[in-house]
């Protein structure tokens, strides 16, 4: 169970890549039925951290306090500035032995190769670094064209963005598609991007650009299940057709038809995952219309089938009482949620 979190603090990290990790992991969310974390930071050496913009975050724990973590993340850092502390090599080597998830973002991934864990597994990062990590760790395989790369309880994360997304990924894959939702959304991320990725990440409804489509987008989610043509959208919208398509497009960055599709995709996820409803039920509702058509959708976009993704995502009585839990125990480090 994914219950204690460390994120190990390395002088010259980048403030945000390890800001993204203390927002999934760090925040109790229970109120609003997301997961509460046992979140710690740790260091090699308590005391000041020099972060690569020049101040520094004061760490507490040392490396000690993660020796039982469920997870270990290794936020971006600067290569440049010499190789990891032995230290922290060894603690990563123990969480991989142990079949705990060790999970980094960006240029994260080198502290994760000079461990020696990735030799033999394939990997990501940055694509700035991309040929770099190839280089000097020829044993692992650098995949530079996706989000992230999970591979036998090792999970790296491209850029600043795709670090969410492999951190959302995780969430998902352990406590379920509920509770990465629910932090999504807290989160505000925008929509899943495209790029032929098939790792299964619950996309959040997107979030508007302005209050221009607020009430629009808002009609639309509770419509989906009907036929929600251009001509009715404008009409909701007091505009011309091109001008609705136009100006949709530009402040939600998708077409009508794209975003709609979207969020009729995200609700027969959540049909499949909490319901028992058959798959002609589930289209419908989801405004698909049949269940070939929603086939087709899932195939695309998630590289799967309604059936198998119904087998795998699935929420049991047990899942439930496995979130419950995750709610009512663990300790809650203090970072202010979006």
């Amino acid at each position: 169970m994914l219950k204690k979190i460390a994120l190990v603090a390395l002088p010259d990290m980048a403030p945000f890549e390890f800001g993204v990790i203390c927002e999934v992991f760090g925040i109790d969310r229970a109120d609003t039925g997301g997961p509460e974390f046992d979140f710690r930071v740790v260091t090699a050496d308590p005391g000041p951290v020099r972060t690569k913009l020049g101040f520094d975050i004061v760490v507490n724990d040392d490396l000690s306090s993660a020796a039982d973590a469920d997870l270990i993340a290794i936020p971006a850092y600067s290569v440049s500035g010499g190789k990891p502390d032995p230290r922290i090599s060894q603690l990563l080597r123990d969480a991989v032995d142990r079949g705990a998830w060790v999970l980094s973002v960006c240029s994260g991934a080198f502290a994760l190769a000079e461990a020696g864990i990735l030799d033999g597994r394939r990997s990501t990062t940055h694509w700035m670094y991309t040929d770099q990590l190839a280089r000097e760790y020829p044993l692992t395989d650098v995949d530079p064209d996706v989000l992230f790369v999970e591979d036998r309880g090792v999970i790296t994360g491209a850029g600043t963005a795709a670090g969410i997304d492999a951190c959302l990924h995780l969430v998902r894959k352990e406590l379920g598609a509920a509770a990465a939702n629910v932090i999504a959304r807290r989160m505000v991320v925008p929509p899943q991007r495209d790029g032929g990725q098939a790792q299964f990440i619950q996309a959040p409804v997107p979030e508007r650009q302005s209050d221009s489509f607020a009430g629009v987008t808002e009609w639309m989610l509770a419509n989906l299940a009907d036929d929600l043509t251009v001509d009715v959208l404008a009409a909701k919208a007091l505009m011309s057709e091109r001008t609705f398509a136009r100006r949709f497009r530009a402040e939600m960055g998708a077409t009508p038809a794209a975003w709609l599709n979207r969020q009729r995709l995200i609700r027969a996820q959540h049909l499949l995952e909490r319901t028992d409803y058959g798959l002609e039920q589930i289209a419908s509702e989801s405004g698909f219309g049949s269940s070939a058509v929603m086939r087709h959708h899932f195939l695309k976009v998630l590289h799967t089938t309604p059936n198998a993704y119904r087998r795998t995502f699935s929420c049991t009585d047990s899942d439930e009482e496995m979130l419950a839990e995750l709610q009512g125990g663990g300790r809650q480090e203090e970072f202010t949620s979006a």
